[in-house]
């Protein structure tokens, strides 16, 4: 295996999964056919300098191996898959303490909300995270991401949500920025202000929209802001007040949305310009198609379904409409105790209806671009080199296996980590 501290490096004979027309990636999410569309090149060598690709380079079948180049290191892929790093861009990966009580009543027939009321859920581990420490949210956070990057994530959205006080939410969105400064991939930071009402704090979303959002927007200036839209947390009109101040702030608005219950969350995200709605269980076929005709991604995470009751959204129904779909583990101590991307387009294949192809397609190149890093999630000149090499030829394999990992390597920023 090549140092990985190398700067230059040439993948040989790779089967490269480019998600790029001719070279040139898609400056818009997906849709409809092209979601399926991987543009594979069948054997070609990847460049990369200066933690770019700079060339992929087409073989023809009886092309001859090229001489090395001095000074550069190289992998020899032997016909294996080379395809974008995923990027995961719906996590609640900053948390502390654990729910494993809370999952053994859900087994036994308890229902989440009932839980929730009774302070459980959500609050549950916001006690546990105004306990901990800066270092000790950093260095957990830390421990998961790396986790995720082995499985081949170099790309990783991380909400806040868990604070639920100026002080405790700067805390979680301190500690990403912390994280980061020692983590080879990506972390993108998501303040979810609205994830819970606190029953401790009279005013609670008054006081959340007065203080905390502009104390956040002031110290992470173009951070997305989100909020969790469900019966027991947030109502349509409270994600409202807070979203419409964020666009006074300049700030970039997401929302959980139809997890459990319609709500009519859909119609006011688009009216406020929302970039995704996530979730989308319960969404009725009337606004799944507003959704689809939007120019906001909608985001599914099967991985909830599958550990919470096999409640899963619609995504077949949802590509054919033409919606922007982006897949996500939604990663969290209680519904998704899933850091595995691989696993995540398993169950999309199986309870999404999607092919395999448009799964990768929903967790890299529209995933990107959802949290606006147009310079990764292809394999394309001038692109960021994250990228995977994949132990095996058929890129199917990521979504056909579970349970172990597809990913023989993990490139970021052109070094293998």
């Amino acid at each position: 295996m090549p140092p990985a501290d190398e700067s230059s490096l040439i993948i040989r004979n790779a089967r490269v999964v480019t998600l790029a027309k001719d070279g040139r990636p898609s400056p818009k999410p997906l849709r409809g056919e092209d979601l399926g569309e991987l543009h594979v090149i069948e054997r070609a060598d990847v460049h990369i300098a200066g933690g770019k690709i700079t060339e992929v380079k087409k073989l023809l079948p009886k092309s001859r191996p090229r001489a090395a180049v001095p000074g550069v290191s190289e992998i020899d892929a032997q016909g294996r898959v080379l395809m974008p790093g995923f990027v995961d861009a719906h996590t609640h990966t900053c948390w502390a303490g654990t729910r494993l009580d809370e999952w053994d009543q859900q087994r036994r027939g308890v229902p989440y909300l009932q839980i929730l009321k009774k302070g459980g859920g959500i609050m549950a581990t916001v006690r546990a995270v105004r306990a901990a420490t800066l270092a000790e949210l950093t260095e957990s956070l830390l421990a998961r991401a790396f986790e995720m990057l082995a499985l081949g994530t170099t790309s990783i959205e991380v909400k806040s949500g868990y604070g639920l006080t100026t002080a405790d939410e700067m805390k979680m969105l301190h500690a990403v920025r912390r994280a980061q400064e020692q983590f080879p991939g990506t972390l993108v930071p998501t303040a979810l202000l609205g994830h819970a009402l606190d029953p401790d704090q009279p005013g609670f979303v008054g006081r959340v929209t007065r203080e905390t959002l502009p104390a956040v927007g002031a110290e992470f200036p173009g951070i997305a802001v989100d909020a969790y839209c469900e019966t027991g947390a947030w109502s349509v009109e409270q994600c409202v007040l807070l979203f419409a101040r964020a666009h006074e702030l300049g700030l970039r608005v997401r929302v959980h949305a139809d997890q459990f219950n319609s709500l009519g969350m859909i119609p006011a995200a688009l009216r406020l310009d929302a970039d995704s709605v996530d979730h989308l269980e319960a969404t009725t076929k009337e606004e799944m198609t507003l959704l689809a005709a939007s120019k906001a991604i909608g985001v599914m995470l099967p991985a909830c379904g599958f550990h919470q009751g096999g409640r899963y959204a619609r995504g077949r129904a949802f590509v054919q409409m033409g919606g922007a779909l982006c897949i996500a583990s939604n990663r969290n101590p209680g519904s998704a105790p899933c850091g595995s991307m691989p696993m995540v387009c398993a169950l999309a294949c199986r309870h999404l209806g999607l092919s395999p192809q448009e799964a990768i397609t929903a967790g890299t190149r529209n995933a990107a671009l959802l949290l606006r890093l147009s310079d990764r999630g292809a394999v394309a000149p001038g692109l960021r080199a994250d990228m995977l090499l994949l132990k095996g030829s058929d890129e199917r394999a990521v979504a056909f296996e579970f349970g172990t990992s597809p990913v023989e390597r993990v490139i970021v920023g052109g070094r293998v980590v």
